[in-house]
Order: structure tokens, then sequence, then C-alpha cells
């Protein structure tokens, strides 16, 4: 049966303009890049963004799938990304279960979090 999640796949319209985020703003690196498709790389998994002719505008449902981003120091990413200009949805903030949490949207509208999971 299924194993392992290999990535996920952002379709877009404007891939440039995402691929400047996830770049410029998030600094990812990217593995791969051509005309309308870039991916990421965490280990065996991918983040992939691809231009998709069904798809046009931005996210009419952000909140249908959440991309998180582990972090080491919420914080410091937040005010970081803040001063980039990316506006929060949610401040970083304690979640019961002991990690941290802050939410945001990409340019193209899709919910993105940062979780900075319980030290314990």
């Amino acid at each position: 049966m299924i194993n392992n999640v290999g990535g996920v796949i952002i379709w877009s319209d404007d891939v440039e303009k995402l691929s400047v985020f996830y770049k410029n703003v998030l600094e990812l690196e990217p593995v791969t890049e051509r005309e309308g498709f870039i991916a990421f790389s965490f280990g065996e998994f991918r983040l992939s963004i691809s231009y998709h002719n069904g798809v046009h505008g931005r996210s009419k449902d952000p909140l249908r799938m959440m991309i998180n981003f582990n972090v080491s120091d919420i914080d410091f990413v937040y005010r970081s990304l803040s001063e980039k200009g990316v506006t929060f949805l949610r401040l970083p903030e304690k979640e019961h279960w002991g990690g941290y949490v802050a939410t945001f949207k990409d340019p193209d509208g899709n919910v993105v979090q940062l979780l900075q999971r319980s030290s314990d």
C-alpha cells in the first residue's frame, strides 16, 4: 500500500509569480526550474509549482489544503517574512499539543503554515 508522500503540486496560471514568492520571499532553493515549472526538494519530498490550463486566478477554496513548513524558530521566520511584506492570517501561537503555528497566504491565495514542533 502507500508508504510515503512523494510530493505536492501547486497548480497555477501564473507560475512566475509563485516562483518569485517561493524562491525570493520564502527563500526555498529550486532543484528543477524551467518555463511553467519549478520544484523544490526536501529529502525525498518534492514541492512543485506548475502551469495548469484549468486553473484561473486565486484559489477559490484556500483552506481545502494547507502546506506546512517545519521551522526551528517560528518567531524569527515570522519576523523575517513580515519584513518582506508577507501578511499573516494567524500570528505565531502555541497549540494545545505544545508546538507553534503561524499562517499566511501565497500570491495565489493558497494557505501556508509555519510549524514549529514541540521540543519534548
